[in-house]
């Protein structure tokens, strides 16, 4: 008796089960009706993206009413008006182009280690030791001015002097962080490197100091290589992610330079000066 029971009510679940359609109605807000399908897709979605503890069901259908119920009380409220929530509307449209314009091509982008040797050749990862005299952020020009004459007269005692390198940026360098390891910063690639000083850096032979001072936002720079990996040493992980980026910037930079010549456009550089 008891397994014709549970017999009757795995029948009567079946039943309901397979008795969905896709086009019920799981829930209405508003005007608005979430469908079974609309419903099981979304949550298809969550759960592809969340691996521990995903929703319930019932408690995912909450957050789906939640969402359309603020997404009505927003447009009563006229909130794709107010000037943040529109720029955050644009962004997202912004991206919404990119993905679908260019995502499958990104993805589909290779990188042979041919390229990956090429590149390197001209961007090689290197080892520096730096004397560094900083300028402060919101410095006048007049402050700049006077950073740079105290560099210049550095940089004039550093190639008469008989001292080692690594003493000098000891006894002159502003920068704590290195000046007490002899200015050795590491090893570098042109990724982690303001570029003006790689080329700088690059252009060296090696224990070699740049005969000028090497200028940037952060102040003047006196450089000496101290070393440079071979592309059997050098992090292939890196370097494939490097000519990767050159890749996707050129395919980009394409996008972008026929868009234009369907569009005016005008633009001042100069009053960035």
């Amino acid at each position: 008796m008891k397994w014709i029971v549970v017999s009757l009510l795995s029948t009567l679940l079946s039943t309901q089960v397979f008795a969905q359609k896709p086009t019920d109605v799981v829930a209405t807000i508003g005007a608005q009706k979430i469908t079974l399908e609309q419903f099981n897709k979304k949550y298809a979605e969550v759960l592809s993206q969340v691996s521990v503890n995903p929703p319930s069901r019932k408690v995912f259908l909450e957050d789906l009413v939640r969402y359309e119920l603020g997404l009505q009380q927003a447009k009563k409220m006229n909130l794709e008006k107010d000037p943040l929530v529109a720029d955050r509307i644009n962004q997202e449209m912004y991206k919404g182009l990119l993905e679908k314009e260019l995502g499958k091509k990104v993805q589909n982008i290779k990188v042979s280690d041919e390229e990956m040797k090429t590149w390197y050749a001209k961007n090689p990862q290197i080892r520096l030791s730096v004397l560094i005299v900083e300028v402060k952020p919101g410095a006048t020009p007049e402050q700049r001015a006077e950073a740079k004459k105290r560099a210049s007269e550095i940089l004039s005692e550093v190639k008469k002097s008989k001292r080692p390198f690594e003493e000098l940026v000891r006894l002159y360098s502003d920068d704590t962080t290195t000046k007490n390891i002899g200015g050795d910063v590491g090893w570098q690639s042109r990724i982690t490197l303001n570029p003006a000083y790689y080329d700088a850096a690059i252009a060296l032979k090696l224990n070699a100091l740049t005969n000028d001072l090497v200028e940037t936002a952060f102040g003047f720079h006196i450089i000496k290589l101290t070393g440079k990996h071979s592309f059997e040493e050098a992090p292939k992980r890196e370097i494939r992610m490097a000519v990767f980026d050159e890749k996707r910037k050129v395919m980009f930079d394409e996008y972008f330079t026929a868009l234009k010549k369907s569009t005016k456009i005008q633009m001042n550089p100069n009053l960035l000066n």
